[in-house]
């Protein structure tokens, strides 16, 4: 367990298959980093709400990016998936790349689940697949197995109305992976549940997590979801957001969330995290 201030991240060791995400167990890093933000600002008009962001995210790491309301934490991953230019700076996935040449390589699993209401969880699910011309029958086929080990098995063919929000929330994840890109951008994707379902649904993605290496940012306001989920968590300032602090976690994403989160080493990083967001030395 470390924080480091204003220090940048670990530079990883090669730049070769910088946006492959590394199989489970690999060394983060190994790949070189999936993306590098530098010296990112961002103002709309007048208003300045992203200020010299730094942040490295190696291949298979997941980066928790948690800060005050309005400090930008979901325009920055808008900025990493293409979906808005950044004002000033770089940022690569892989090698610096336009918006436009992002695009491809992310996945944006916004606050809301989205789901399409007529459309069954399984065809929900595989709907990047059929938007990139796969027959309906052939992305069925392609989601049908992930179901069972994402405890959807049986509700297949219910409609969204028909599912639990914790459930939804599986779907819409699923969607997200189904899109095959090697960088997944999850923002607030557990806000909406109560906080029984919603500490559910972090064990249930720890689970995922653990068992396929991923290379993700998420975003959350809740200090104790990035904590458990994340390697590192990069804590923002409020706006015009810039990285007051990172905190390393050693053990993320254990088995038993309950004992995680009580542990003294995670109390202290916890407490870390809050005297950062409030202004304070870490």
């Amino acid at each position: 367990m470390s924080t480091e201030t204003g220090a940048p991240a670990k530079e990883p060791r090669t730049s070769a298959e910088a946006s492959k995400v590394g199989p489970v167990g690999a060394d983060r890093g190994a790949f070189g980093p999936a993306v590098a933000i530098r010296d990112l600002s961002h103002s709309f008009d007048e208003l300045r709400v992203l200020d010299r962001v730094e942040l490295s995210v190696a291949a298979g790491e997941v980066l928790g990016i948690v800060g005050p309301s309005g400090c930008g934490k979901s325009t920055l991953l808008e900025i990493v998936a293409g979906l808005r230019a950044e004002s000033e700076g770089t940022v690569a996935i892989g090698v610096p790349r336009s918006p436009a040449d992002r695009l491809p390589a992310c996945a944006l699993m916004p606050q809301g689940d989205l789901l399409l209401p007529w459309l069954s969880a399984i065809d929900n699910a595989a709907l990047a697949l059929t938007v990139a011309g796969a027959r309906r029958g052939e992305a069925r086929g392609r989601v049908a197995p992930l179901f069972e080990r994402l405890g959807l098995a049986g509700f297949e063919r219910s409609r969204p109305r028909e599912l639990s929000g914790g459930m939804r929330q599986r779907v819409a994840f699923l969607r997200t992976l189904m899109a095959g890109k090697p960088v997944l951008l999850l923002d607030e994707p557990f806000a909406a549940l109560d906080a029984i379902t919603r500490a559910e649904m972090q064990s249930w993605l720890a689970g995922v997590l653990a068992e396929d290496a991923h290379t993700v940012l998420l975003v959350t306001h809740d200090v104790e979801e990035a904590l458990y989920l994340s390697d590192r968590v990069a804590v923002m300032s409020r706006r015009p957001g810039r990285i007051a602090t990172k905190l390393e976690v050693e053990s993320p994403r254990q088995p038993d969330r309950a004992g995680a989160v009580t542990s003294a080493g995670f109390a202290e990083l916890k407490q870390a995290a809050l005297r950062a967001l409030a202004g304070g030395s870490p």
